[in-house]
């Protein structure tokens, strides 16, 4: 499985013979600077929330690509709208894709999009296939409905958390959520886009260490060839 680090909480997975996207946030990143949004390729887009650093570059690489974007209720009806192929859920609710199986479950965050208007829930997305399964958690505060996702859904081969702080859960509060989750992988993301959210990268792996788990931080515009155990 290839997963490329877009910056901030945007990555780029090849996944169930398709390209899933996470909240494309790139012309506006400037730890991004040899990224070309023209050049990104997506069958489909997940949104987690509204805010704008999520949701910047959506337009510009849905149009060009036909993409499908996937997001609560109130997004994707926003986007089609516009005339953009979506696909609505909600907290709690499942979907099976021509990639694999989508689960939307809850984080604690605030959305609206950047005019003000209301962004509905926000959410993460738990994500599988016959043999691999991985949760991108989106913007979060640390919460007990994490606990639900191991009583749900498959074994999570990894996860995707923010650990930036100030606007979401840090290090620490990551580390208590991958308990949560029964999964020792981490990606790390949500960090040093903007001051408020720079980290010790050295102190944060160190942290997940000494608990004996592993906290991956992949330099913004680079990739990773995940080998994962088959559950």
């Amino acid at each position: 499985m290839k997963l490329s680090y877009l910056g901030h909480s945007c990555f780029q997975i090849h996944f169930g013979g398709k390209i899933l996207l996470t909240d494309p946030f790139i012309s506006g990143n400037g730890l991004l600077k040899d990224v070309n949004v023209d050049d990104i390729e997506a069958d489909y887009i997940l949104l987690s929330h509204a805010h704008q650093d999520h949701i910047l570059d959506v337009e510009r690489i849905a149009k060009r690509t036909g993409a499908t974007i996937i997001s609560c209720a109130e997004i994707a009806y926003h986007y089609s709208n516009l005339a953009y192929k979506s696909h609505p859920m909600n907290i709690g609710g499942k979907w099976k894709f021509d990639f694999g199986t989508v689960k939307m479950v809850n984080a604690v965050h605030s959305s609206s999009f950047p005019d003000g208007k209301y962004g509905g829930a926000v959410g993460g997305f738990v994500i599988w296939d016959e043999d691999y399964c991985f949760y991108f958690a989106g913007d979060t505060a640390l919460t007990l409905d994490m606990q639900i996702i191991p009583m749900t859904c498959p074994e999570l081969d990894f996860a995707i958390l923010p650990i930036g702080d100030n606007f979401t859960m840090g290090v620490d509060d990551a580390v208590i959520a991958s308990d949560f989750i029964h999964c020792d992988r981490i990606i790390g993301c949500h960090f040093d886009t903007f001051a408020y959210v720079e980290i010790d990268h050295a102190k944060a792996i160190m942290t997940f260490k000494n608990e004996n788990k592993q906290l991956i931080l992949l330099e913004p515009g680079k990739s990773l060839e995940l080998e994962l155990d088959e559950n």
